[in-house]
């Protein structure tokens, strides 16, 4: 469609939206129904008249909520000239509405999750917050206003632009990012998915606002939206929110494009060759395959996952185990039209690439030639998988954001038959799939060769939702946890506080979705003497599961599987039936580890060439500059921070006995604390705990605690040239002394939320950086207050153009310059102390973070109560209190700035960043 006819377009559907509210305001409003349609494992379809599909999960086990809208638009519904413009959209819709103009501050004061992504098919936003009417309401009535009365405004492309250039700018600084590019647009001559979702640089920095305002109007309507409300609720007053908000939406009657471009059959191999700076190569190997709909998908995506297991797979022995390579993977794609899975492996610099690819290529056409997918390996996979449906169904927030991608297949039920079809795949399809579509002519890695050999894979067409759905009866009833009151009072009575042998533990027992339960282990080791080399301990941690005296690493990794482990020794998430099996093989690991040469030296070498092939980037060079500026203590000082250059050194000079050694006198399981959260039986899990790891295994060396001391630092200006890199970044950090305990703790947390800590969009530093001036896709500000001794540090960072660096800094210096000297307003103050407890709050919903938390109070002698009293001060808190903090951190003359970038590129840009203002 002409430019000038969709112009035309966008006027006519504003004028129908205008008519029909001067309509309904003449006329008495009839009452609005929603129609139930189906209900699947406790959760419910709705329908409005105006075409709206409405999912209803209801779960009180945890204080929070989510509300999820998913609009069925991506990238591959974008046209010549406006890719990118899904992705830019999405940006621009948190920009404001005619009734929410300012979405951000607002999720920021309420203490809201929130974000937005695109993809392929499918375009969604979600807020997850403390689940009240008053936040339920809120949330609902912004996710309506956005979809018929979102600005989408000049005055905000024109800084939004620069924003999601610079997310551009981050992807081609990134190796995978730019090959996934590449594979696609070699894959697909005419199919929409050959274009990244990320867009062109031309056509971000180029499309017209009427495009947007056209692409808006015509996609993001009621009957081509799923709107999905998860959590805590009450789902006939949702219901009744969801009507009023809603139901008065016309729905339109616009036709929606049709599509019929259709990806012709592959003709042959393909190979293409990127040329960059770096420090690691990859290879990656791409073949089309069906649509996520058809019965050969997940055979193909099995016998993918399968290949490329980590350490079983076929992939992974042949390339890794030998050395060539240090990574391998595989990604299929579920997408709603014919789509594609990707191979790769990546290699240090100095690898032969040549005979990498080969061996790739021969492995995953070739490796079930004589027998076939193995049905051991298959059923792992299908046990990881299992695992992963059971674990998202646990926690709603997350499911309800994770159902987009069914939703955008079609039906949101199809998450119910996914499972299914997973479980129900055979080796024999499995096999037949890969021989089917991992073939010569279906591959892509390179150049076109003629050949009269043709081996072409012809890609069925797959059924609709609604064919493929008839197979299927589906469960209406589903688990559900407990109603957990999230308060410190609550917390602190409900937790069983004992001693088992050694260690003192915190054993918070509740009714849980899917029966989750999680642990987390805290051992207190060493002294300032045997921490010397963090390498050491780093590399024994890593080593703990590759090996025991009676499982190897393969079986450990099986165990895992079988026992619903999500985690480490230290910290893992299983369920009350395998809870004390779970215990059981985390003490095996921590008490009786092998240390097997093989697998010292692959680990070895992974980490070393790990850090070598990032060891160029802008973000990981300006880290180690300013990790090298704040190191106050002498080189071998355990209270040295060590710099990715100086940890690569220590890894080369590292031997299996030095870490044995470690492993043998320093590492025992006498000391320290242990919690335990969810569902399980606690007189169980102390007979387990007692029995396999307290004590199980002694340390030999003393036990010490050490800490670092706070030491000034001079304030300073460092600058690093990364050439041929698209992307820059800022950091700026000021060290302070300060303690947990100090009465000004909550005070700087305050300054640092309203400066630049609290999350998404709208803090000072993110207002003036990225939504104001468009200079920087992330920005944000951490603090780090340390429980023991006294060396706290205020932390900012940002991502940048190199041309635009300079200004990033000049900006930066400026805001910290008026909250030094003039503060923060008693507005800004009772929005952050409103938005910091909610915030917390929505913290102390989730088992991990109630675990980690428990360590952390039995490690200070201390009680939930504690996070209560520091949450009392936080609301007692006036605004002279915070900018005193303020003060402390803000004084933009004590800080040490780092610039990290391409200079020549700012240079060319008229924009020299090397030498300060």
């Amino acid at each position: 469609m002409p430019f000038q006819a969709k112009r035309l377009a966008c006027a006519a559907l504003c004028a129908f939206a205008a008519a029909s509210a001067i309509a309904q305001e003449s006329q008495p409003m009839q009452p609005i129904e929603a129609v139930p349609v189906v209900t699947v494992e406790g959760m419910t379809e709705y329908r409005l008249p105006n075409g709206l599909r409405i999912v209803l999960y209801p779960d009180a086990g945890k204080p929070t909520a989510t509300v999820n809208m998913t609009y069925l638009v991506g990238s591959r519904h974008e046209n010549y000239g406006e890719t990118g413009m899904a992705h830019l959209l999405e940006h621009l819709m948190f920009k404001g509405s005619k009734n929410y103009p300012s979405p951000t501050a607002e999720f920021t004061k309420r203490g809201f999750r929130m974000n937005g992504s695109t993809w392929f098919d499918r375009t969604n936003y979600f807020v997850s917050f403390t689940a009240t009417d008053d936040n339920m309401k809120w949330a609902l009535g912004w996710q309506a206003d956005a979809m018929t009365n979102s600005f989408i405004a000049q005055k905000d492309l024109d800084t939004e632009m620069t924003v999601v250039r610079n997310e551009f700018e981050m992807g081609e600084n990134k190796p995978v990012s730019v090959m996934l590019k590449r594979m696609q647009s070699m894959m697909f001559d005419w199919h929409a998915y050959g274009r990244s979702t990320i867009g062109a640089r031309s056509d971000i920095e180029n499309v017209e606002i009427a495009n947007l305002q056209a692409f808006y109007h015509r996609y993001y309507q009621p009957d081509n939206a799923v709107l999905t409300v998860s959590g805590k609720f009450d789902p006939e007053q949702v219901l009744t929110w969801i009507k009023e908000f809603f139901g008065p939406i016309p729905k339109p009657t616009r036709v929606l494009p049709k599509e019929w471009t259709v990806e012709p059959t592959a003709d042959g191999e393909r190979e293409f060759k990127i040329r960059r700076q770096g420090e690691s190569q990859m290879v990656a190997v791409g073949y089309r395959i069906p649509a996520a709909l058809h019965e050969d998908y997940e055979p193909t995506a099995m016998a993918a996952l399968v290949l490329a297991d980590t350490p079983s797979g076929v992939l992974y022995k042949d390339l890794v185990e030998t050395g060539l390579a240090t990574q391998v993977f595989a990604w299929p794609m579920a997408t709603e039209k014919p789509g594609f899975v990707m191979f790769g492996a990546l290699m240090k610099k100095d690898a032969d690439i040549e005979l990498v690819k080969t061996k790739l290529i021969d492995a995953i056409e070739h490796a079930f030639d004589k027998e076939g997918v193995p049905a051991d390996k298959l059923e792992l996979q299908k046990a990881d998988q299992a695992t992963m449906f059971e674990r998202s169904m646990s926690d709603p927030e997350n499911f309800a954001v994770g159902l987009s991608e069914y939703i955008a297949l079609g039906d949101w039920r199809l998450f119910f038959a996914d499972r299914d079809i997973v479980a129900a795949v055979t080796p024999e399809q499995a096999t037949a799939a890969a021989k089917r579509y991992f073939v010569r002519d279906n591959r892509t890695v390179g150049l076109f060769i003629p050949t009269t050999d043709i081996r072409r894979a012809e890609i069925p067409t797959a059924p609709s939702a609604e064919d493929l759905l008839k197979n299927f009866t589906f469960k209406t009833a589903s688990d559900a946890g407990e109603a957990f009151d999230v308060s410190q009072a609550n917390i602190d009575a409900r937790t069983e506080v004992v001693d088992v042998g050694g260690l003192k533990a915190a054993l918070l027992p509740k009714k849980t979705r899917g029966n989750t339960v999680s642990v987390q282990y805290r051992f207190l080791n060493g002294n300032l003497e045997t921490a010397k080399d963090g390498a050491r301990s780093m590399m024994m941690g890593a080593m703990l599961t590759r090996g025991t005296a009676k499982h190897d690493r393969q079986q450990i990794d099986d165990l895992f599987t079988k026992l619903k482990m999500e985690g480490s020794p230290f910290g893992f998430t299983t369920d009350r039936e395998h809870l004390a099996d779970a215990i059981a093989l985390s003490a095996e690991l921590l008490t009786t580890s092998s240390f097997p040469e093989k697998e010292f030296e692959t680990l070895r070498r992974q980490t070393i060439e790990g850090l070598q092939s990032r060891s160029d980037d802008p973000g990981v060079k300006a880290r180690d500059e300013l990790t090298r500026r704040f190191n106050t203590y002498p080189e071998g000082d355990a209270r040295r921070n060590e710099t990715s250059v100086e940890l690569i050194a220590a890894l080369k000079k590292l031997t299996l006995a030095d870490v044995k050694k470690h492993y043998d006198e320093v590492f025992g399981t006498g000391r320290g604390f242990v919690a335990v959260v969810g569902d399980f039986d606690p007189a169980e899990v102390k007979k387990e705990l007692s029995d396999k790891v307290a004590g199980v295994k002694a340390a030999k060396a003393p036990f010490e605690r050490f800490w670092a001391e706070y030491r000034p630092v001079e304030p300073g200006r460092a600058v690093i040239d990364t050439p041929d890199k698209e992307n820059a970044v800022l950091f700026a950090r000021v060290d302070l002394p300060a303690n947990i305990d100090d009465e000004d703790m909550p005070a700087l947390i305050v300054a640092d939320w309203v400066l630049g800590g609290s999350p998404g969009l709208s803090n000072r530093i993110v207002n003036r950086l990225r939504q104001k001036e468009g200079l920087s896709y992330g920005v944000s500000s951490n603090l780090v207050i340390p429980t023991f001794g006294n060396r706290a540090k205020w932390t900012i960072g940002a991502i940048v153009a190199p041309q635009n660096v300079l200004q990033a800094e000049t900006s930066l210096k400026d805001e910290l310059k008026k909250a030094f000297e003039a503060g923060i307003t008693a507005d800004e103050l009772e929005e952050a102390k409103r938005g910091i407890l909610q915030s917390r709050a929505v913290n102390r919903a989730q088992d991990g973070i109630l675990a980690s938390g428990w360590l952390s109070n039995l490690e200070r002698n201390v009680t939930w109560m504690k996070s209560k009293e520091t949450e009392d001060a936080i609301e007692a808190l006036t605004v002279d209190q915070v900018n005193a903090a303020v003060r402390r951190l803000a004084d933009p003359s004590k800080m040490v700035y780092v610039l990290s970038g391409d200079i020549a590129k700012a240079k060319a840009a008229g924009k020299d960043f090397s030498k300060a203002e």
